[in-house]
């Protein structure tokens, strides 16, 4: 039995908003409640509505930049750079600027949409 497991094929997450999703290891790929890690590219202009999830979101940029409005302070990281953003912690994921952002992040526990807590 093997120890390791190479992910080739990635699970492309269905989005109405033009955002990447590739969950590489995850509750949808590997049925890995514990940590899930995905590749992201969120196209120029893109926002998600504010959320409050139940995990932990680690969060490193590979190229571009990348808005957090988390409760009521505004960050932006660029490459190179990375955050954590605690469980139970209000925040909105954008780009609001003219280039694709591409980025990993990573949740702990994995990435829930019933726990995720997306605000209407």
């Amino acid at each position: 039995m093997k120890k390791y497991l190479i992910q080739k094929n990635p699970f492309v997450v269905p989005t109405t908003d033009g955002k990447l999703i590739e969950e590489h290891h995850g509750n949808a790929t590997t049925q890995n409640g514990e940590i899930s890690i995905a590749h992201m590219i969120a196209p120029p202009k893109w926002a998600e509505p504010f959320q409050t999830p139940e995990f932990d979101e680690y969060t490193y940029i590979i190229s571009g930049k990348k808005q957090f409005i988390i409760e009521d302070e505004i960050v932006v990281l660029e490459a190179g750079q990375s955050i954590k953003i605690d469980k139970n912690t209000r925040v909105q994921y954008s780009n609001p600027f003219d280039e694709p952002c591409e980025y990993i992040a990573i949740c702990t526990p994995a990435f829930d949409f019933n726990k995720v807590h997306r605000e209407e």
